[in-house]
């Protein structure tokens, strides 16, 4: 697999995603926390868009957003469990597993996610992760799990200009859970765990400052 060309066509369609306003909607709205979405072009499912501004500079928030094993993210994420590397591609690319928990009171059942990942900044100072589903030779699917495919997903940190403490954290979940989940169940998960993803967030942001 050509795991280094599938990261940076995902780089790309993340970034064009965020310029493309045309077909959202709006589905939840929490404090300063927006989440619309619309029909995939990758999968029968919705690709979902959060926003909102964290507090905290946009090294901070990437620190405990960024994909790396015992990193801070398994730490605050209720949707990440466990977060393995399996190959490490170039410097800026990975194939990693992710573990996720049961959720929706025990409807979903743990799933795991093979996906190539790249982490890229930009000349402005914007960081991104960008990750899509790949198959890999040393993580067939495995037993007490549903392999789910995330569709081209991942967060971008944009720094606010002169408000070098704040950063503005778009994130892209488009992802098939595999299995016979009832559409209103995944339907209603993600809007939901979309805005519990950000208000863990800032409580990880905030606490790196009080260390």
């Amino acid at each position: 697999m050509d795991y280094q060309h599938i990261a940076n066509a995902v780089g790309d369609c993340l970034l064009s995603y965020t310029k493309d306003e045309s077909g959202w909607k709006v589905c939840k709205k929490s404090n300063d926390i927006i989440v619309s979405w619309r029909p995939s072009t990758e999968f029968p499912g919705n690709v979902y868009k959060g926003e909102a501004v964290v507090k905290g500079s946009p090294e901070k928030v990437w620190e405990c957003l960024k994909p790396v094993p015992n990193g801070l993210r398994v730490k605050w994420d209720n949707n990440v469990k466990k977060f393995e590397l399996l190959e490490q591609v170039t410097e800026n690319i990975t194939v990693c597993r992710t573990v996720t928990p049961s959720a929706a009171m025990g409807i979903i059942a743990p799933r795991d996610f093979v996906d190539v990942i790249l982490v890229k900044q930009y000349d402005d100072g914007t960081i991104t992760s960008n990750a899509t589903n790949v198959s890999h030779p040393s993580c067939p699917p495995q037993p007490g799990y549903v392999r789910g495919f995330n569709h081209p997903c991942g967060c971008i940190c944009v720094p606010i200009s002169g408000e070098p403490s704040k950063t503005q954290v778009f994130s892209f979940f488009q992802t098939d859970l595999g299995g016979l989940l009832p559409r209103s169940v995944v339907d209603s998960f993600f809007p939901s765990s979309m805005v519990e993803f950000y208000n863990n967030l800032s409580k990880a942001v905030k606490s790196l400052k009080d260390h």
